[in-house]
C-alpha cells in the first residue's frame, strides 16, 4: 500500500490523534534556529559582526553588554520568527489533516505557529514556553504576559542594537527585568496555562485509554527524549495504539513497539501535504 495512503486510512478511522512536535518541524516550515541561514543572517547581521552568532539558538542562550541590547536580539526574534509570520501550507495541511478528529498537541517548539494555522490553543501544550510571551527575568511570580504590544513598541523606537531603558519592559511585581518565557535558564515560571495544559495532556491520554489512538511525532530527534519517550512508552502500553515517527534523516523506532509502528523519512514539507492529499480522497 502507498504510505502516504496508510497513514491518511489510521486518521480516518483513529478515535483520536495524539500530536509531538519538536524543531524538526519548524526547519521543514523555513525556520532553523539551529542554522546561520539567510532569515537569521538577514535580522541578526550586527550581532553576528559583534558577537559571532552562528544561529538565533546561539544567541538566545548568550550574555549581552546591557539589557537594552539583549532585548534588541529578543524584540527582533519574537518578531521575525512569530509575530510577523504566515501559516505556513505546511501547518495548514496538518491542521486540515486532524481537525475533524479528537486531537491534542504536544510541543517543543515556542514560535506559535500551530495556532496560527488554526489549532485551537486549548489543545496545544507548549512544554517550553511561548517566545510572543514574557514572565519576570527572576522569576518571583509565576505570571506570563502577552508581549506583542511591547515588542512592537521596542523595535519601533530601536537605535542599532539597543532599546532606549524606557521602552523596556520591568516585572509589575519586584520591578526587575522581564525575560521572553522560553527556558532559557531555571527562572522559567509554570504559570497557569501551563499547569492547565499539562492536565489536558494527561486528561486526553486517560480519556482514551484503550481506544484506537494514532500518536503521531514530527521532527524530534532520537536525543529529545521529553516529548519521544512518552509517546513510545504510550505506544507501548496502549493495546490500540499505533505509532508513526516523521523525521528527515534519523528515524528511531525501538524493537519493542516496532509492529505497532510506521517511520516516515524524508522532508515534512513534502510529506504532509501528500498525506493531505490521500486524506482528501478517503473522506
Amino acid at each position: 500500500m502507498n504510505q502516504y495512503k496508510e497513514i491518511a486510512d489510521r486518521i480516518k478511522v483513529a478515535d483520536a490523534v495524539l500530536i509531538g512536535a519538536s524543531n524538526g518541524l519548524s526547519i521543514a516550515e523555513g525556520y532553523n534556529i539551529f542554522a546561520n541561514d539567510e532569515r537569521f543572517s538577514e535580522y541578526f547581521a550586527d550581532f553576528q559582526r559583534k558577537y559571532g552568532f552562528r544561529s538565533l539558538l546561539q544567541g538566545i542562550f548568550s550574555n549581552f553588554t546591557s539589557e537594552g541590547e539583549r532585548w534588541s536580539y529578543f524584540s527582533r526574534m519574537a518578531y521575525h520568527y512569530s509575530f510577523h509570520t504566515k501559516p505556513s501550507e505546511l501547518m495548514q495541511a496538518l491542521h486540515e489533516l486532524v481537525k475533524d478528529k479528537r486531537h491534542f498537541l504536544v510541543t517543543s517548539n515556542t514560535d506559535d505557529h500551530f495556532a496560527m494555522a488554526g489549532f485551537d490553543r486549548k489543545n496545544i501544550f507548549e512544554l517550553e514556553g511561548n517566545m510572543g510571551e514574557i514572565q519576570c527575568a527572576n522569576g518571583c511570580h509565576d505570571t506570563t504576559y502577552f508581549s506583542r504590544d511591547v515588542i512592537h513598541a521596542m523595535l519601533e523606537h530601536e537605535e542599532g542594537m539597543n532599546i532606549p531603558e524606557q521602552y523596556l519592559p520591568k516585572c509589575r511585581k519586584c520591578g526587575g527585568a522581564m525575560q521572553p518565557h522560553i527556558q532559557i535558564d531555571t527562572n522559567f515560571v509554570y504559570d497557569r496555562i501551563w499547569r492547565e495544559r499539562n492536565r489536558d495532556y494527561q486528561s486526553f491520554i486517560e480519556t482514551f485509554h484503550g481506544k484506537h489512538l494514532l500518536i503521531l511525532e514530527f521532527g524530534i530527534g532520537a536525543r529529545n527524549q521529553m516529548i519521544k519517550a512518552p509517546f513510545m512508552k504510550l505506544a507501548y502500553s496502549e493495546p490500540e495504539a499505533f505509532y508513526i515517527t516523521f523525521n528527515k534523516g534519523e528515524v528511531y523506532i525501538p524493537e519493542q513497539i516496532a509492529e505497532k509502528s510506521m517511520g516516515v523519512d524524508g522532508d515534512l514539507a513534502v510529506i504532509i501535504p501528500e498525506i493531505l492529499k490521500e486524506y482528501r480522497q478517503a473522506v
